[in-house]
């Protein structure tokens, strides 16, 4: 395959489940501010700026709406729904060849919704466009799936649609845990209960949690649920299973470059999940260990570069 195959179909899933990633964000906080108490939707704002990279406005005097706008429709703001959107359906377009029909026509549908909603002045055209975004994440993954064969170029999807999933989730985590660990280790005050929920709700967790541990949410069994199951599709241990897998099949498909690094990165990374126990997680600091995971995935995202996209000319010729 093309480096520059590779490249798109890469970054075209990092920026689709980005931009499901905030939109689902953005939704969660539009349905906290029918319940929330004075001062803990700015708190709440500030964390899903950090948690996106976006640096939080000096005074929150900005009302919520506005933020939400921002983190949909801004364009200069690469994690903005809009931006990502439109990130993704560019990538998808420098390889239409090499995706489906269908694909195409639902990146298409969720692009010229934009048009319309940024033209709206309503908080009730957000809260359904994000809505819309999140469906279509879930739809536009199904299609993949059913309409793709999946070979080399499906691989890269995945590399890159699980990757960004792991980092999204745990930038997430250690700023939600950063403000709420340890003050309520037993899950704090009603409050603290509605922040919990908020956050298994950002990561469409949040029944799947309670059919699992019940609805008793405990910070620790939130940590273990989120970093740790193997089977929920929005665990960080599942995101990396599954960057494993596809990155072991990438070699087979090159015979002209080696990924052995890349493999043993991944690898080291989802036997450190498979055999760590949260309680030597939060033993040892959850932020340290969030903080190790995102450079680990940092490391993966660059060797893979390094070896499939970005490599010199040298390795691509026979010897």
């Amino acid at each position: 395959m093309l480096s520059r195959v590779a490249d798109s179909l890469y970054w075209m899933a990092r920026y689709l489940e980005r931009a499901e990633h905030t939109a689902r964000l953005v939704e969660v906080q539009l349905n906290l501010m029918l319940d929330q108490e004075p001062g803990s939707s700015e708190r709440r704002w500030g964390r899903i700026l950090t948690s996106l990279g976006l640096e939080p406005p000096a005074s929150f005097a900005i009302e919520g709406s506005t933020i939400a706008r921002m983190l949909i429709l801004d364009h200069s703001k690469r994690s903005s729904v809009v931006s990502c959107i439109m990130q993704g359906r560019e990538n998808a377009r420098q390889v239409r060849e090499q995706v489906s029909s269908s694909m195409w026509i639902q990146l298409n549908r969720v692009f010229h919704e934009i048009r319309r909603v940024a033209h709206s002045e309503t908080e009730s055209d957000l809260a359904e466009f994000v809505a819309a975004v999140r469906d279509a994440g879930y739809l536009l993954q199904g299609i993949t799936d059913s309409t793709m064969v999946h070979d080399e170029g499906w691989q890269f999807i995945q590399i890159g649609r699980y990757l960004e999933r792991a980092q999204s989730l745990t930038k997430l985590l250690d700023v939600h845990y950063r403000e709420f660990f340890p003050k309520s280790e037993t899950g704090g005050d009603a409050r603290d209960h509605l922040e919990w929920i908020g956050l298994l709700r950002s990561c469409t967790a949040f029944e799947a949690y309670c059919k699992t541990y019940t609805a008793d949410l405990r910070p620790d069994r939130i940590a273990e649920f989120l970093l740790l199951n193997p089977e929920f599709p929005h665990a960080v241990r599942f995101s990396i299973d599954t960057v494993q897998r596809s990155l072991n099949s990438l070699p087979e498909a090159s015979e002209s470059r080696k990924a052995s690094r890349l493999v043993r990165l991944a690898g080291r990374l989802s036997a450190s999940l498979s055999f760590t126990q949260v309680d030597e997680i939060m033993g040892q600091g959850i932020h340290s260990y969030l903080e190790g995971i995102q450079r680990q995935c940092g490391q993966i995202h660059s060797s893979a570069y390094q070896g499939y996209i970005d490599y010199p000319i040298e390795m691509a010729l026979p010897a």
